[in-house]
């Protein structure tokens, strides 16, 4: 099918890209591997976006895919993306499913997936113990002691968060100084539900059916913690891999822009996580998807008046 935009990912980057490219009446799609909303799904209360002193993430997911489709924006979700390619100035998305979407225009909004400890034990207890989610999988471990890998704010707010099931949580972070928010370490810190074991490596994850331990190494010993589930957070994987065609990246994958956000490639945007920038925020995303949005307008635009010439 053929539009004059295709936004790749649903989060909110995506959302106000769609918004604000429908509203600007270009046929534009937004296509999502799963439910709209993005990091947004894991996240329990948003307190930090202009408007709303507290809302649900899940529900602020839903006001924005609400407002996008009243203006005219298709959405495809649960449909993945298996590459992104250009064939002269079209850029083509091919799903998963066989079909092929094409618009000259395309905004590169598909974030990323938690990072990997890499260490034994991960991969054969995810989903019986392992989980990368606390707001996706915390009731399942009510009354349990459970372990929370990481120092940044993902891992200090859902180990905050894991506090209203587990009976204990221990904060585990290889350094000796957690990276998280001043306001979300002192929130943390004053939860006595919370204890931080620091300058400590997770070495192996263990456990039968289900996980029953934590191993690490702490002042050159190698120490146990009984626990019923492990949570990590130790950061961030780019979706930049989508790309079948080169666009500038960093070391970490996280994909290079200009001023107006177009990547090396001309006629593609990214937006939101996926692209090299100081934070991530909700507010920041949205700000991302409108300056792509109406920047891609502009384009499709020029392209538009040139053919009529």
């Amino acid at each position: 099918m053929n539009y004059d935009v295709i936004i790749v990912g649903g989060g909110p980057a995506g959302l106000a890209a769609g918004l604000y490219t429908a509203r600007m009446n270009l046929k534009a799609v937004l296509v999502d591997r799963g439910a709209l909303g993005g990091q947004l799904l894991n996240t329990e209360l948003v307190e930090d976006y202009p408007g709303f002193e507290t809302i649900l993430g899940s529900e602020l997911a839903t006001k924005m895919g609400d407002h996008a489709r009243k203006f005219g924006l298709e959405v495809r979700d649960f449909e993945p993306v298996l590459e992104i390619d250009v064939e002269g100035n079209t850029k083509v998305v091919r799903l998963e499913s066989g079909e092929e979407l094409r618009a000259p225009a395309l905004i590169m909004a598909a974030g990323g997936l938690p990072r990997y400890l890499g260490i034994p034990g991960e991969k054969e207890f995810w989903g019986r113990g392992v989980s990368y989610c606390a707001v996706c999988d915390g009731a399942f471990f009510k009354g349990q002691e459970l372990a929370v890998v990481g120092g940044g704010d993902a891992a200090v707010e859902e180990g905050d968060f894991l506090t209203r099931y587990a009976s204990r949580v221990h904060i585990i972070h290889r350094r000796n100084e957690l990276r998280a928010q001043p306001i979300l370490i002192d929130r943390a810190r004053a939860n006595v539900k919370i204890d931080f074991i620091l300058e400590a490596a997770v070495k192996e994850i263990s456990g039968t059916e289900k996980v029953h331990a934590v191993h690490y190494e702490q002042g050159g010993q190698t120490k146990e913690l009984n626990v019923g589930g492990v949570f990590i957070f130790v950061g961030f994987v780019p979706n930049s891999g989508l790309f079948k065609v080169h666009v500038d990246h960093d070391e970490a994958g996280y994909i290079l822009t200009g001023r107006d956000l177009q990547t090396s490639v001309e006629g593609i945007w990214a937006v939101g996580d996926v692209r090299a920038q100081l934070t991530k925020q909700i507010a920041t995303a949205v700000g991302d998807g409108t300056t792509a949005a109406v920047a891609a307008s502009m384009y499709v635009t020029s392209l538009k008046d040139a053919a009529r010439a």
